[in-house]
């Protein structure tokens, strides 16, 4: 089983959206969290999707769900203090829609819609081969390590870089219980699952993204997001894709 945990809980404030979290700002007439449910509502292998939202915007979430048909959402769940706690609910509700069976877990950002069936797929597979999948992209520019009076520490090799983007995907019980050991230690925000998952000792293992797979966290971004899909659209009606 294939369940998608998509993370919808941020609140817009490096966007400047003083009234809508950044996830309920339309492009191209359409909501940016629905622009990426899509992308897994219409994919064959997603079986199920799951997504921690800030509490006092799930009943907008549900309209907007019923409104666009998205009927692959099994289950929202109210967002937790730090972007690990909203997680960890998602992956809970995962846990109870698995039932039992084996299930892996796709984590993503609710603000991050510019992923394709390539990305998806290729995530499944690697979980299925290697236990994980953390989609990336290649360093395009120098990478600096800094000391806290700002002098240069380490400069990685580029070659050997990559930039982690979404989605995260794991095996459901063992990213379940890696949640729950940091939980027991204390730890509430790491900032991603991959992190998470490094800092426990975990091997991973990542799968080539597009580059446009960004997240959109800030005007610029949002910017960024609508001339991608502005290109895309051009694409599909002078027939270059």
């Amino acid at each position: 089983m294939n369940i998608a945990v998509i993370f919808a809980g941020g609140t817009g404030t490096r966007m400047n959206s003083k009234d809508k979290p950044k996830q309920f700002l339309k492009m191209h007439d359409k909501p940016i969290i629905i622009h990426t449910l899509e992308k897994f509502q219409n994919n064959e292998n997603i079986d199920a999707i799951v997504i921690a939202c800030i509490k006092q915007w799930i009943n907008h979430l549900l309209q907007l769900i019923e409104y666009y048909h998205i009927s692959k959402v099994k289950r929202i769940v109210p967002g937790g203090e730090t972007g690990q706690l909203s997680i960890y609910a998602g992956l809970n509700a995962a846990k109870d829609i698995a039932e039992g069976k084996n299930a892996i877990v796709l984590i993503h950002d609710g603000v991050r819609p510019l992923i394709n069936d390539d990305v998806i797929n290729k995530n499944i597979a690697s979980v299925m081969k290697n236990g994980s999948a953390i989609t990336s992209v290649n360093v395009t520019e120098t990478i600096m390590e800094i000391n806290d009076d700002a002098s240069i520490k380490y400069i990685p090799d580029r070659t050997h870089s990559r930039l982690a983007r979404a989605p995260q995907s794991f095996l459901l019980d063992e990213i379940l219980d890696v949640h729950n050991k940091a939980l027991l230690e204390g730890k509430k925000d790491f900032i991603d699952s991959c992190t998470m998952m490094s800092h426990y000792g975990k091997k991973l293992y990542l799968i080539d993204g597009p580059i446009e797979n960004i997240k959109v966290t800030t005007p610029q971004d949002f910017y960024i997001m609508r001339a991608i899909l502005d290109a895309q659209e051009n694409s599909q009606i002078y027939g270059l894709e």
